[in-house]
């Protein structure tokens, strides 16, 4: 048989702050990608010949 915890421990400062740390990082590595994304779809444009 399986037991379970009637409520889950609560969460302490520590692990709170880290928690919205590692939520930060997230978003600004979405916002990094999206950008490096963009350039790159930029610079290959610039790089495919044009017809006269």
């Amino acid at each position: 048989m399986t037991t379970t915890r009637d409520s889950a421990s609560p969460i302490d400062a520590a692990d709170e702050e880290l928690i919205d740390t590692l939520i930060a990082i997230s978003v600004v590595a979405k916002r990094l990608a999206a950008k490096l994304r963009q350039s790159n779809e930029k610079q290959s444009e610039s790089e495919e010949p044009k017809n006269e």
